[in-house]
């Protein structure tokens, strides 16, 4: 990776939080207060290091579930509905699929969450190849269909009491916590991993090769005899398996059991992340981490220097902006470089 694109987050980043300091002194409020604040809710103690690493586990998977649709030429905005249909068949599993022991029950949860992101993800890109539907279309609308899909399974067919929720979870089949008193759990290394096999995938296997080729020139890879359809389902089951994983961590680690709009979003926030983490699995992690420090530290940061939360929202987005900005710069710079080199009349031809 290019020493530019390591600097472009790393001065996004600095520049937001310039900004986020301008901002908190307008308010009549001391920005190195919020700021030392913040870090102290983040990183300032065995708790909020893990409460960080903890709120970046969903952001992870739906990190890398994007990234690697990107690297494909593809974009998955499904992340969200994704994540909630994999959290309803791990509770599927873990509920109606008692009497196992905890190993077992756990990874066939695991897979189970794996399985069901996957196919909805699958789906929209049997659309895209079927029909030539747009993924960014089709995933968004699919992100609702799964969302009021789980509102009904709560509020009806696995409803437990009076309460729009399914039956807790046995201890079988939730993740243990990888530090006792904490919210860390395994759900975190197993994100690490799916990382680490991204990386592998991408960069050391067959497959992975062709799914960037696509990416890179759609074009060069058919007349180079690649199946970018196959390619288009085998990409979006893995990416939607991703998101669906993020919605199993949430359910086996956190809530122990299925609730209706039990994400806040993590599914878009991922999104956000794979931006900023450069669509890469190392980038991707770390960026997941950033946005959870942010998320842990802004408690924090609130109830000692009297800071909005929603101003952790507006750091977020002004990273972002950062980052898309420069991205889009030099996008306009190379169009405009590739039309100066081009012969007299060329350019007109070109237009035609």
């Amino acid at each position: 990776m290019k020493l530019r694109n390591v600097l472009i987050p790393v001065v996004a980043i600095a520049i937001a939080l310039i900004i986020g300091a301008v901002i908190i002194a307008a308010m009549g409020l001391d920005p190195g207060l919020a700021y030392q604040s913040l870090l102290q809710g983040a990183f300032g103690s065995v708790y909020g290091v893990t409460t960080t690493l903890a709120k970046a586990t969903p952001l992870i998977f739906t990190g890398l579930s994007f990234a690697l649709a990107k690297k494909a030429g593809l974009l998955n905005i499904g992340a969200e509905g994704q994540l909630y249909m994999g959290g309803l068949c791990s509770v599927l599993v873990g509920v109606y699929v008692p009497g196992l022991p905890m190993v077992l029950h756990i990874s066939l949860a695991i897979l189970a969450g794996f399985v069901g992101g996957g196919l909805w993800g699958l789906l929209a890109g049997w659309l895209k190849v079927r029909f030539g539907s747009s993924e960014i279309i089709t995933t968004v609308m699919l992100n609702y269909t799964a969302i009021f899909f789980i509102a009904y399974m709560v509020n009806g067919p696995i409803m437990d009491g009076h309460l729009p929720q399914s039956k807790a979870l046995p201890p079988s089949a939730t993740f243990p916590n990888m530090i006792q008193g904490t919210q860390l759990h395994l759900g975190f290394a197993l994100a690490v991993l799916m990382a680490v096999l991204q990386y592998l995938f991408l960069w050391h296997t067959r497959k992975g090769y062709e799914a960037r080729v696509v990416g890179l020139n759609p074009e060069a890879a058919t007349y180079a005899g690649m199946n970018r359809k196959q390619l288009t389902y085998f990409v979006m089951f893995l990416a939607g398996g991703l998101s669906g994983l993020a919605g199993t961590g949430e359910i086996l680690g956190i809530q122990h059991r299925l609730y209706q709009a039990f994400s806040p979003g993590y599914g878009y926030d991922g999104i956000a992340v794979a931006l900023l983490g450069l669509n890469t699995p190392i980038g991707t992690v770390l960026a997941a981490i950033l946005f959870g420090a942010l998320r842990s530290g802004g408690d924090m940061m609130q109830m000692v220097a009297k800071v909005p939360l929603a101003l952790i929202n507006v750091i977020q987005a002004l990273v972002i902006i950062f980052v898309a900005a420069e991205y889009l710069f030099r996008r306009f710079s190379g169009a405009k470089l590739w039309r100066a080199k081009l012969p007299k009349g060329a350019e007109q031809r070109e237009s035609i």
